[in-house]
């Protein structure tokens, strides 16, 4: 969630933007007021009639996530209230983070949002529209408990550190001197880590909160740093999709005035931190 920096992938495959899963049926052309598609509540265009489809990048809990055969997570829920506002339903397209960066997909019809944790930064705007933030996160680093690390720097010096390909954590690692090995996914990534392929990992506190909800992830590993860097999560909507941007500003103020925002947010998350979802000026 904050400005996702992150994920960074060196070693995507050339060809995966265009050999991305569609969960649900995928989507005709265009954007906010193109070809295609239909007219929503508040003459919302979408890509696809009676649908709110949704780029995302599994998995990436607590935000998003397969479960029970479901794509489930804090930010699905929250796209829920924007589909339930319009008089739709949202449906999902998996696909590389990368495309999130360029807003390739939303450019060519495939999705009407994107949702995927994503930090908000001035050279992803420059590509897509950017929603209010939603969510203030930090950044985390996760130790193996048997390697001896106490902290960040004592990675540096002594062990392997992993990071997620595109993200904001792999781009802090750099920023710092590390030569980190790129995973990926959030999944990979921790899987890397538990596999003894990397003994530190840089990712999202809220996944590594997440993830140490588990009594043998937290037997086995622990959280030594917590890196602040000013992260916020925003949405995405293609460049000049203005009535889609404010339904979507809509939902997530109302979410947060009502209450709606807080359940949800221990639901998926963990206890309430009004420092993470404190409300915060417009990014678009």
């Amino acid at each position: 969630m904050n400005t996702h920096l992150g994920r960074r992938a060196r070693a995507l495959a050339a060809g995966a933007a265009a050999a991305a899963l569609a969960l649900v049926a995928g989507c005709t052309s265009s954007g906010d007021g193109g070809s295609g598609g239909t007219t929503a509540a508040g003459g919302v265009h979408l890509v696809q009639a009676g649908q709110l489809t949704t780029c995302t990048h599994l998995p990436y809990p607590p935000f998003q996530s397969e479960i029970d055969g479901k794509v489930q997570g804090f930010d699905v829920s929250l796209i829920d209230l924007v589909a339930k506002d319009l008089g739709v339903k949202q449906t999902f397209v998996d696909t590389p983070f990368e495309n999130f960066k360029t807003g390739a997909f939303l450019n060519s019809g495939r999705c009407d949002l994107a949702a995927a944790g994503m930090t908000i930064t001035p050279e992803r705007k420059k590509y897509v529209d950017f929603s209010d933030p939603y969510f203030n996160a930090t950044q985390a680093v996760l130790v193996d408990k048997k390697s001896g690390l106490t902290s960040l720097a004592d990675v540096k010096a002594k062990k392997k550190l992993g990071t997620q390909a595109q993200t904001t954590g792999e781009d802090y690692a750099h920023q710092k001197g590390f030569d980190s090995i790129s995973f990926e996914s959030s999944d990979a990534l921790l899987n890397g880590l538990r596999t003894g392929q990397v003994q530190a990992v840089i990712i999202d506190y809220p996944v590594v909160q997440g993830w140490l909800k588990d009594k043998a992830n937290a037997a086995a590993f622990k959280m030594v740093d917590n890196l602040s860097t000013g992260e916020q999560y925003g949405f995405t909507v293609k460049k000049g999709n203005t009535k889609l941007l404010a339904a979507i500003n809509k939902a997530i103020a109302k979410a947060k005035a009502d209450g709606t925002y807080k359940k949800l947010y221990e639901q998926w998350i963990g206890p309430y931190d009004a420092a993470a979802a404190s409300p915060s000026p417009s990014a678009s």
